[in-house]
């Protein structure tokens, strides 16, 4: 809808009232609201008896109006009045009449579908600040709501709902590499473990100095395996290199093979140096007799899951080794998630061996909890004679 305010109403009154006291259709004519070339033709006009009130009326309204919409209001309303023709109205007609031509006239502009100038007056103010702009023309994503939210909503629901990873089904180990992102070097790492050890060349390897002693420990039940955390103290040295042992765990059946042969356990003895670098001794497991020292570790197990449980006893862990301590080594990864590569192994030939009864202690709480073999891709293999 056209809105023009009440004095812009009554400059375009007067302009119409010029055409009709003989002004022509010419832009002169619109802008020359008393300007040299509208003189004369003022100047004719006011000699027809009965116009001078409408003349003074005119000039009035005209100056009135200049001083509230400007020059930009006047040229706002050229093209309507150009158009508008040179129509003849009464000499003398009342503010009324005025303001009935003025509706007319809009009421002809809206019917042929034309755009009447609509003026407003409005307080100057500063262009909005335009949006920062990344290189490459693009608006920053990180800046939006949308992002924000988006980015709130996934730390929320990240934070929420920690994937736990199994060594079956839809979380076992062929979709640990897709479950978080953390654990991507399960799918795409180049050195994983474990492997099917086979084919090293045969050297003279330095032997594995353990520097274990009877030590406090604690058994925890993690969710993936037995583990048995133990004091600070005991290291082993291979090559210059001290390690500190962390912990040990157990799988079954072995993860590593030798030759193609499979063992029915294995345990995983972890080693960690100043610098953060992991050492794994790989301790084989048959079936046979008992052995006392994993015994000492059955006699501790905690009753929940997660639970930490301390023993009463102390743990001879040059026990749990076997008497020819020659080994095959190479380097691969955890074999667990996030299966971080970069680890020494030292696989010991000779396996020790656990009862019947203390192998199915274990099988109870964990029947197969053993990663699948990975590709050696050429690795070197040194066995050690």
């Amino acid at each position: 809808m056209l809105r023009l305010s009440p004095w812009a109403r009554l400059g375009l009154a007067c302009g119409l009232l010029g055409l009709s006291l003989g002004f022509g259709p010419s832009a002169r004519a619109a802008e020359g609201h008393g300007d040299d070339h509208g003189k004369p033709a003022a100047k004719a006009a006011s000699k027809e008896p009965g116009k001078d009130a409408g003349k003074e009326s005119a000039k009035e309204g005209s100056k009135e109006a200049g001083k509230d919409t400007g020059k930009g209001a006047r040229e706002g309303s050229r093209t309507e009045v150009e158009k508008a023709g040179s129509q003849p109205v009464a000499a003398g007609v009342s503010m009324t009449e005025l303001r009935d031509l003025i509706d007319q006239k809009i009421a002809e502009v809206r019917s042929k579908n034309e755009t009447a100038p609509v003026l407003r007056v409005s307080p100057k103010t500063a262009p909005a600040p335009r949006a920062r702009v990344k290189p490459g023309g693009s608006e920053a994503h990180g800046n939006s709501p949308q992002a924000a939210a988006a980015a709130a909503a996934h730390r929320a629901g990240s934070q929420g709902h920690d994937v736990h990873w199994a060594y079956a089904g839809d979380t076992g180990p062929e979709s640990w590499g897709r479950l978080r992102p953390e654990f991507q070097t399960c799918m795409l790492g180049k050195r994983q473990s474990p492997i099917d050890i086979r084919d090293g060349i045969p050297v003279q390897l330095e032997p594995i100095q353990f520097d274990y002693r009877p030590t406090p420990f604690k058994v925890i039940d993690n969710g993936h395996t037995v583990q048995v955390n133990v004091e600070p103290g005991n290291a082993i040295s291979v090559l210059g290199h001290r390690y500190e042992l962390v912990q040990f765990h157990f799988h079954r059946p072995s993860e590593e093979r030798l030759n193609g042969r499979q063992f029915d356990m294995v345990a995983h003895m972890v080693h960690k140096d100043v610098d953060g670098k992991l050492a794994v001794v790989a301790v084989l497991i048959e079936q046979g007799k008992a052995h006392p020292a994993v015994q000492l570790v059955w006699n501790s197990l905690p009753l929940e899951k997660g639970m930490e449980q301390r023993s009463p006893v102390m743990l001879d862990l040059l026990a749990l080794l076997p008497e020819d301590q020659r080994y095959v080594t190479y380097m691969g990864s955890l074999t667990t998630p996030p299966c971080s590569e970069g680890v020494l192994w030292m696989v010991l030939k000779q396996p020790v061996q656990f009862s019947r009864e203390q192998m199915n202690v274990f099988a109870r709480m964990y029947p197969m909890n053993a990663r699948p073999i990975q590709n050696a891709a050429g690795r070197m293999i040194k066995d050690g004679q």
